[in-house]
């Protein structure tokens, strides 16, 4: 397993972004969370295997209905994941 950060960038703050993936993530049984940054983007952390990254990758994509996003970077993450998906404030 491995741990992953993704910075979200877009129209995702105020739609609903973080509400949705936190609740599609929590019903794939990642481990992780989601926050809004000071810069308008989103940070998205996850751990799990690599054969189940783009199965996250989509949930971080399709966000909300009223979302809008324009890009996803990925990082190495070193931090660890496991008790849910949880939304930081």
């Amino acid at each position: 397993m491995k741990n992953y950060k993704f910075i979200i960038r877009g129209k995702v703050q105020g739609v609903s972004y973080r509400k949705n993936v936190s609740q599609n993530s929590s019903k794939e049984n990642f481990n992780g969370f989601v926050k809004n940054l000071s810069d308008g983007s989103v940070e998205a952390c996850v751990a799990c295997n690599e054969s189940d990254l783009s199965r996250f990758v989509e949930i971080l994509e399709k966000g909300s209905p009223e979302s809008i996003v324009k890009k996803i970077e990925r990082f190495s993450h070193d931090e660890t994941f496991n008790s849910g998906f949880e939304i930081k404030y």
